[in-house]
């Protein structure tokens, strides 16, 4: 049996985690995730980096950069995600078949997720941790995923070229 002070514990952390997801919900805990992933890999990135004798401050503010970029594209997505909804409900003639809430943010932030998730296998190979060969595929076939959902949003069937 428990003690009274361990099961109080687990009675507030059960209590604060119902009240985030109420008032967060799933997209809520998808940011934290991704916002905890970003910062695991460029923690690990930076102690692989350290152990291999490859650290320098000039690559550990690169990586700040990088994901300070990807917060930026993370929060156009959640502005176009905003607009598209405003211009749903208070223009005329737009109309969608269902209520529009989000979609764009959630796309982007998924796909992020998934390449934290592979660098931070890569940084795991690094450490000398073995990788399941089926590993990287799924991830690989993840991001794929995500990114032909995006683009049979914008009516693109043909796979194409980055600039």
């Amino acid at each position: 049996m428990e003690n009274n002070s361990a099961l109080h514990i687990k009675t507030v952390i059960t209590g604060v985690i119902a009240a985030l997801t109420a008032f967060w919900g799933w997209f809520g805990w998808l940011v934290i995730i991704w916002v905890g992933l970003m910062l695991a890999d460029w923690l690990v990135g930076s102690a692989v980096a350290s152990k291999e004798g490859r650290w320098s401050s000039a690559k550990l503010r690169e990586g700040a950069w990088h994901k300070g970029g990807m917060i930026v594209i993370v929060c156009v997505a959640l502005v176009a995600d905003w607009l598209i909804g405003m211009m749903t409900r208070n223009l005329p003639g737009i109309a969608l078949p269902f209520t529009y809430t989000v979609l764009i943010g959630p796309l982007v932030i998924v796909w992020y997720v998934i390449g934290e998730l592979g660098s931070l296998a890569e940084h795991a190979v690094h450490m000398g941790a073995p990788v399941p060969e089926w590993l990287p595929k799924i991830l690989a076939a993840g991001k794929s995923a995500v990114d032909a959902a995006g683009d049979k949003i914008v009516g693109e069937d043909e796979p194409h070229e980055e600039a």
